[in-house]
């Protein structure tokens, strides 16, 4: 397993590659979406939140595509700070908007995507991470819901409302749409539209040496925002991987959100998919509860027994990167910098401690038999 850090794109600085080496970090895994553009109630220097049903910020410019030249020279930023680049995560919705919605322009953005993971490959980025989604991210709270009263996030319920024209993904891509809402689909339509996305774009990512990863519902109901969901449950990621067999048909495992779920056991997930070598890369998130009433936890301090995680990911070989996805704000001068640190610090020993032979399953039957001979 390889640490990474994962960063926002203000945050592609020589002062935050330093700290990723710092941390121990080897790999980064890059956000190029600016969430943070033109809105009105992301914090700074954290992970946009938004509101509960508010979209997070104003998508890009849809003329201008991630090219081959501007990765290329982030390629070699990243590489001469010290670090790999493992990963872009998230598409534009200004580029793939009608893709997801199966609109009039969807056979250019089918276009752009495939132009998007051609430059990738050309500048040797392995991995695409995205979700296909139409809520996306929606319905999160913040308060001091953490150890010691740390700030968090979590969720209060359902969110129902509707989603109006021009957003997508939590996100506006048109703000001069017209008045009125998205009509809600069925989850069989979404699953179509998936289905046809895929066997467009994994002959080009195969082609280009790319995989793409996909990411679970976040938060993971049935429906967010009258919309259906794709991933809510452990096993739908099963149907996703079925729809091809093709090394670049991938996932992107989200620790936190897989845990939110009220399906499933966490740890058999871990090792099925795992097992399978399906996994690109993995979100290392701990919570309490599950939808629609969970909270954000410290690493060590919620549902998730992580180093069971960490035990059976080593176990099965994975060989890719882990990130902390994101971490409650620590009361001091550097709230975002203080958590990734405590979290890195948990990950990183954790690794050296697998890599030296030491394993908490074997321990935990070792305390089962010793309990027994009692």
């Amino acid at each position: 397993m390889k640490l990474g850090l994962g960063l926002y794109r203000h945050m592609l600085n020589d002062d935050y590659y330093a700290f990723a080496v710092q941390a121990g970090c080897t790999h980064v895994i890059v956000h190029l979406i600016d969430y943070f553009r033109q809105g009105e109630a992301n914090p700074a220097n954290n992970q946009p939140t938004g509101g509960k049903d508010k979209p997070w910020g104003v998508a890009g410019d849809p003329s201008q595509l991630w090219t081959a030249q501007e990765l290329i020279t982030l390629r070699k930023q990243v590489e001469a700070a010290g670090l790999k680049l493992e990963a872009i995560e998230n598409l534009d919705p200004a580029h793939w908007h009608d893709v997801l919605l199966d609109g009039p322009k969807r056979a250019l953005h089918i276009r752009n995507v495939q132009s998007i993971i051609r430059a990738m490959g050309e500048a040797g980025i392995p991995t695409l991470g995205y979700n296909f989604s139409i809520a996306g991210v929606s319905g999160r709270v913040t308060g001091p819901f953490a150890r010691g009263g740390a700030e968090s996030v979590g969720m209060d319920g359902p969110v129902d409302t509707p989603i109006p024209n021009g957003v997508v993904w939590n996100m506006v891509y048109d703000a001069g749409a017209p008045a009125g809402v998205l009509p809600s689909i069925t989850h069989e339509e979404l699953w179509r539209r998936l289905e046809r996305f895929l066997e467009e774009v994994l002959p080009v990512a195969e082609q280009a040496g790319v995989r793409l990863a996909a990411h679970p519902d976040d938060p993971p109901m049935p429906t967010m925002r009258q919309q259906p969901r794709l991933v809510y449950q452990h096993a739908m990621y099963q149907r996703l991987i079925d729809i091809a067999s093709s090394p670049s048909n991938m996932l992107e495992f989200c620790l936190g959100t897989l845990a939110e779920m009220t399906e499933g056991d966490l740890y058999e997930t871990v090792e099925r998919y795992s097992a399978q070598k399906r996994i690109a890369y993995v979100h290392f998130r701990n919570v309490h509860g599950k939808v629609p009433h969970y909270r954000e936890t410290f690493i060590d301090d919620g549902d998730i027994d992580m180093l069971r995680i960490l035990s059976i990911l080593h176990r099965n070989q994975f060989d890719g990167v882990i990130i902390p996805d994101h971490t409650p704000q620590m009361t001091c001068s550097a709230p975002w910098h203080a958590g990734m640190a405590h979290t890195l610090g948990f990950m990183k020993a954790a690794i050296m401690a697998l890599d030296r032979g030491f394993s908490p399953e074997e321990r935990s039957r070792e305390k089962h038999v010793s309990r027994t001979a009692l």
